[in-house]
């Protein structure tokens, strides 16, 4: 099967329970999943080469901006070629600021420009994912499988 690369950044815990949701999805239709947090672990964006599809979830600071710690890769992640990567991003959002979810979007628009094959729907679950999110980053992990399978 495929060897995915789920990589998110979770202050609240939120945009972690739904990358565990996909983690656990893909694992029980085996595919191998590298995890990795912006937080914690190193990331080279060249390892993004070695992995048939990408995940990449991330909350909104404030009213939409970049977190810090993912800064850097989406800076960096021009210096590596990406064209046709199938990726997906996710995340947690707070419906309360008028942006909702605005780093969720500006990660998908950067990724498109520089060519990956992203999945067109942002997947957004405002604060802490129920069981129906819980059902939609399910879906929304068969999407990746099916766009690396195409």
């Amino acid at each position: 099967m495929s060897k995915i690369l789920m990589l998110y950044a979770s202050t609240t815990g939120n945009t972690e329970l739904m990358a565990e949701a996909m983690v656990d999805y893909l694992e029980q239709e085996q595919h191998e999943v590298v995890t990795k947090t912006f937080d914690f672990d190193p990331i080279d964006v060249e390892e993004l080469l070695e992995y048939d599809g990408i995940l990449v979830g991330t909350y909104s600071w404030d009213d939409g901006a970049i977190p810090y710690e993912v800064e850097d890769f989406y800076d960096e992640v021009e210096d590596v070629t990406i064209t046709g990567k199938p990726i997906g991003v996710f995340g947690s959002a707070d419906s309360f600021y008028d942006t909702y979810g605005g780093a969720i979007d500006l990660m998908g628009k950067r990724l498109e420009e520089l060519g990956a094959k992203v999945i067109p729907t942002r997947l957004k679950v405002d604060l802490e994912p129920d069981a129906k999110d819980v059902v939609q980053c399910q879906a929304f992990a068969a999407m990746l499988t099916k766009m690396i399978d195409e």
